[in-house]
């Protein structure tokens, strides 16, 4: 099998996660600067088996596109050309940075690790992949 990468795309910084070869379990891999995200993929599915990138959707409570969402798109064609044979989706990404946060405070992470924004995204980014497989079935 092959397998799944999830990006929770950020102004900054974008946290990755991937799956198991199985595609059983998402863990997070790392967080890129925005900047060098594309290197990171390229080498990264030279390396690996992926075949399908989750990209983080952004959604107001009143269920409109985030700010970021232009960014994210932009992003997404770029995606695209450089790998038209994947297959990109989107996930809702409502609450994950809360949803990491209280991950963090439950798995007794202390105060000062808890301010570790690169950590947050790629626990999100993490989060994201997780939805996606729990609704894929």
């Amino acid at each position: 099998m092959y397998r799944i990468l999830a990006i929770d795309y950020g102004v900054k910084r974008c946290g990755i996660a991937v799956t198991d070869p199985m595609q059983i379990i998402a863990s997070g891999l790392t967080t890129v600067a925005t900047n060098e995200l594309l290197q990171f993929l390229k080498k990264y599915i030279n390396e690996e088996n992926v075949r399908e990138i989750i990209v983080g959707k952004p959604k107001r409570m009143n269920n409109e596109d985030s700010d970021i969402e232009a960014l994210i798109l932009n992003f997404i064609k770029k995606l695209t050309s450089e790998f038209p044979e994947l297959t990109i989706l989107r996930e809702d990404e409502r609450f994950t940075s809360k949803m990491a946060f209280q991950t963090m405070i439950d798995s007794g992470m202390k105060k000062k690790q808890r301010q570790n924004k690169e950590l947050i995204d790629e626990i999100s980014a993490t989060i994201i992949l997780q939805s996606y497989l729990n609704r894929r079935g």
